[in-house]
């Protein structure tokens, strides 16, 4: 299965790091283009310096471990599409370009499922995305909410539980599941 990541669910570090780790487990194939990597390094740049350091790291990381992970709109396919806010097309155009099943995006007023699916596509939020892989491999998926938690501890020197850290990511049904199996500690 082939997912375009829109920059919303690349930006924040701990709802990334889920979905980025799915697709590491290969529970899928993530697609962007340059310009959602360009878009997720600006909104970085706001944090300062450092948050603009570490966002230029882990784009290199995500182009090193996905070289063929951006996909460019195909000449063409933004002008024949509408989108409420034109500013989006260019995500629907990238996940038209590369063949992907659905845009994993939080942003679910300007890409309407109707128009999606005229293009055979599927607009999927995150957290039901990563609750729906929850289902299919508990295992792995709870795994890496433990992994996640940790790093997430060791870079603010600890305190957070999973349920919380996932909630404040909004993630709240996976949050939910995982604080279930783990007994809110991972």
């Amino acid at each position: 299965m082939k997912l375009l990541l829109d920059t919303c669910v690349l930006y924040p570090t701990v709802m990334r790091e889920m979905l980025i780790g799915a697709a590491k487990h290969g529970c899928f194939t993530p697609l962007w283009s340059a310009r959602i990597l360009e878009e997720w390094r600006r909104a970085a740049l706001k944090l300062g310096p450092l948050g603009a350091a570490q966002a230029e790291s882990d784009l290199a990381l995500l182009k090193a471990a996905w070289p063929d992970a951006s996909v460019p709109p195909a000449p063409g396919v933004e002008a024949r599409l509408w989108l409420p806010d034109q500013n989006d097309v260019h995500v629907l155009a990238s996940a038209i370009s590369g063949h992907a099943d659905a845009i994993v995006t939080l942003n679910n007023k300007d890409f309407p499922r109707n128009t999606l699916a005229e293009e055979g596509l599927e607009r999927l939020g995150p957290d039901q995305l990563l609750y729906d892989l929850w289902l299919k491999d508990t295992a792995g998926i709870e795994a890496l909410g433990a992994r996640v938690l940790a790093e997430a501890n060791r870079l603010s020197g600890g305190g957070w539980e999973i349920r919380p850290l996932l909630k404040k990511a909004r993630l709240p049904r996976l949050a939910k599941a995982l604080a279930g199996l783990s007994g809110g500690r991972s």
